[in-house]
């Protein structure tokens, strides 16, 4: 489908390639959709519903497809767990993390669209080296942990659907890689797009597992903590779990460098965040459909409260809802796992490119960017050699990778809040006041999910009260962050109001001719406390699953 409403325009709509801070000369050229092309000297105002549908499906791709692999192996796990042992009182999760959603991926949405600069790479220019390296290196490490779970998920619906475990992992490794090494980035958004359409599988089953809608309502807006008192450790870190896989790092990696790689520009800004909003429409769906239908396969029977994989899932709605459902849910599965693979690994393969300089687009054919298409094909390869090994502790490896994800969320969520309030990066695209407040709330909520969670991973007997003392201990020292925040900013000098005229032509500048950043005593001693915090929790967390693995 093509947008025929293109006229020359008067005033171009990007900056000129001279000018650009773009890295790749790949990311500068046509929109080339998945269901539509929109040229470069396309600057026609839209008007009419037919004009503004064709730009919209030109469009969409970068958020729908990072919220649709966001119900990946790892979702399908959490969400499972969460209604085979509790039923449907989690739904209510899921509405509180949409705005967390929206708002976060928002912001680096903008950042690929008005940069054209990938996540990695501000961070690396903006924060110095440590910083660069440690982005890229958490990142390598927890995605090539994420893949293992990926297959692992692919193996799991393999077994369910009679099919020998090897041949399907190996074809698996084979479409995810040469999906990507077409060359033309619009084949392999057309193959995504599909995937994406086969994640609505979940609609079919939830209804043939015939779950209550009235408490699933009820549920979704009433907030409900089961298990009591005495299991409030419990549920809390399965909470921490569905914050985790919903909200997790590698997708603001991922949509800002697949925003540059599509071309998109400011002048479409709105209708990229009506692709996002559509993204999380499908991907909260997802998650409601699987903790209604595994609470009501679950629901009365000897399985309730005993999640044990989605291979058990898949047989509880076989045996609840017939074998059509048993099937349908290991199809989605399957699914999920291979679109998730497709997102993690591209988000590393970007990062890397991005850091390194190396090209790094989908517009590229192999040989025009070996180096992107190398670490690619690596990682999913390195993926599913591991879950072919024998004896491979792949529990252990889906219990680190959510817990290193719960770890590095937060300083990633800091990272992204500093960068969308640079106005050297950002122009008149910069944060307003009620996006930094509600993303600072949002990153003293994940930090103390993050302590939590490492405490917890540190202390398995770790009770009830301990848990409510760190919530108590967070939300002292986050009242108190707020308080100085907002006397600081009634004593300062004013400043002048964000300009925003004539932002949807306004572009970064190359990086090398911004001034450096400079960092209050503040955010200095902030900065060195997360890194403090980050470094002892990784290396604790490390050294527990290495202890768990050996006594094994």
């Amino acid at each position: 489908m093509t947008d025929t409403t293109t006229v020359k325009p008067a005033v171009k709509a990007t900056i000129p390639a001279q000018r650009a801070a773009v890295l790749d000369d790949a990311h500068v050229g046509d929109i080339k959709g998945a269901f539509g092309t929109i040229s470069l000297d396309d600057a026609a105002p839209r008007k009419g519903l037919s004009a503004k549908l064709k730009t919209l499906l030109a469009i969409i791709g970068p958020g729908l497809i990072v919220m649709v692999g966001d119900n990946d192996a790892g979702a399908f796990a959490t969400y499972g767990q969460a209604g085979q042992n509790y039923g449907t009182h989690l739904l209510w999760t899921l509405l509180l993390l949409i705005p967390v959603l929206y708002v976060n991926q928002e912001m680096v949405l903008r950042l690929g669209a008005v940069t054209g600069v990938g996540h990695a790479r501000l961070i690396l220019e903006r924060f110095g080296k440590f910083w660069g390296a440690f982005s890229v290196i958490d990142l390598f490490l927890l995605n090539a942990l994420t893949l293992v779970t990926e297959f692992i998920g692919i193996t799991l619906a393999a077994g369910y659907l009679g099919l020998p475990k090897v041949a399907s992992v190996v074809l698996a490794a084979v479409v995810i890689v040469a999906s990507a090494f077409t060359g033309s980035f619009q084949r392999f958004e057309r193959i995504a797009m599909a995937l994406c359409v086969g994640s609505l599988l979940l609609v079919p089953v939830y209804f043939l597992a015939h779950p209550k809608t009235s408490q699933m309502a009820h549920d979704f807006v009433v907030p409900n903590m089961p298990g009591g008192a005495g299991g409030l450790s419990t549920v809390m870190l399965l909470i921490i779990g569905i914050v985790g896989t919903t909200v997790a790092p590698w997708q603001l990696f991922f949509q800002q460098s697949y925003v540059i790689d599509k071309r998109i520009t400011p002048r479409f800004m709105k209708y990229e965040k009506a692709d996002l909003a559509i993204g999380i429409v499908v991907v909260v769906i997802g998650g409601a459909c699987m903790m209604g239908l595994t609470a009501a396969a679950f629901a009365g029977t000897a399985g309730f409260g005993n999640f044990t994989d989605t291979t058990g899932i898949a047989n509880g709605l076989a045996a609840h809802a017939g074998k059509l459902a048993g099937v349908l849910f290991a199809i989605a599965l399957l699914d999920a796992s291979i679109i998730g693979a497709f997102a993690v690994s591209l988000s590393t393969a970007y990062a890397i490119g991005d850091v390194f300089g190396m090209k790094h687009s989908l517009h590229r054919g192999v040989g025009g960017a070996k180096g992107f298409y190398a670490v690619y094909a690596g990682l999913v390869g390195l993926a599913a050699t591991i879950v072919l090994i024998p004896g491979s502790p792949l529990g252990l490896l889906t219990t680190g990778v959510q817990t290193l994800a719960g770890v590095l969320l937060p300083s990633a969520s800091v990272f992204l809040l500093l960068l969308c309030n640079d106005k050297d990066v950002l122009g008149p695209w910069v944060n307003g006041p009620k996006t930094n407040a509600f993303t600072a709330a949002v990153v003293g909520v994940l930090v103390t999910l993050s302590v939590i969670l490492t405490a917890s991973v540190l202390f398995p007997d770790i009770t009830a009260g301990t848990i409510l003392d760190i919530m108590a201990g967070c939300g002292v020292a986050g009242v108190l962050a707020a308080g100085y925040s907002f006397t600081r900013r009634r004593t300062a000098t004013k400043e002048d109001p964000i300009d925003r005229t004539g932002r949807d032509d306004w572009r970064m500048p190359p990086l090398d001719t911004l001034a450096k950043p400079v960092m209050s005593t503040a955010r200095k001693i902030g900065m060195g406390a997360l890194r403090t915090y980050l470094l002892i929790a990784m290396i604790l967390v490390v050294v527990k699953i290495v202890q768990v693995a050996l006594a094994q």
